[in-house]
């Protein structure tokens, strides 16, 4: 099931790897229409953690809600699952496959965290949302304005311009002796 209103997205599902990819597309189309693009790589690699983790580790089930909210001037991804366990961040050593997920969301993320939620809990992340006086990154091209009718669009350079008088280039210098 999805439902996304204005401002939010949930999307129900088992966390099973085919499904997980899926959630990805989501969040990622989500985050455009919302002009948020920027965030889209990190919002998909926290999302792909974390329901990574609810895959690997969750009982009974699979069965998890993903949801993401714009909030005022940042994005919450949200992960709810069955399994009342809270998730520990594992001090992973150099030559070890995995244990590095929540590690990863901490370190890209503004901020995250874990809370009990009858039945299970909710693992959660924010990243900052770009500014509104920061332009989308679709927006960020030169603005072309039309010259004033009464100023020239072009100026002659000479020896002043506008008044203003410049000083004779100095000759050339070179760092090496000789």
């Amino acid at each position: 099931m999805i439902s996304h209103p204005s401002r939010h997205c949930t999307v129900e599902l088992q966390a099973l790897p085919s499904r997980i990819g899926q959630v990805r597309r989501i969040v990622s189309a989500q985050l455009r229409y919302w002009h948020m693009d920027v965030l889209i790589d990190r919002a998909s690699l926290g999302v792909t953690e974390l329901l990574s983790n609810v895959h690997r580790h969750a009982q009974p089930d699979k069965t998890c809600t993903v949801e993401i909210e714009l909030l005022l001037d940042r994005l919450k991804v949200s992960v709810h699952d069955h399994d009342p366990r809270l998730p520990v961040v594992a001090d992973a050593g150099p030559l070890a496959t995995c244990g590095r997920g929540l590690a990863m969301v901490a370190a890209m993320s503004e901020s995250w965290g874990v809370l009990p939620d009858d039945p299970g809990k909710v693992v959660w992340f924010t990243l900052p949302a770009p500014s509104a006086a920061e332009p989308a990154a679709w927006d960020r091209r030169p603005h072309l304005t039309a010259a004033a009718p009464d100023r020239p669009r072009f100026t002659e350079v000479g020896d002043h311009v506008a008044g203003v008088h410049r000083p004779e280039p100095a000759p050339a210098r070179s760092a090496v002796p000789g």
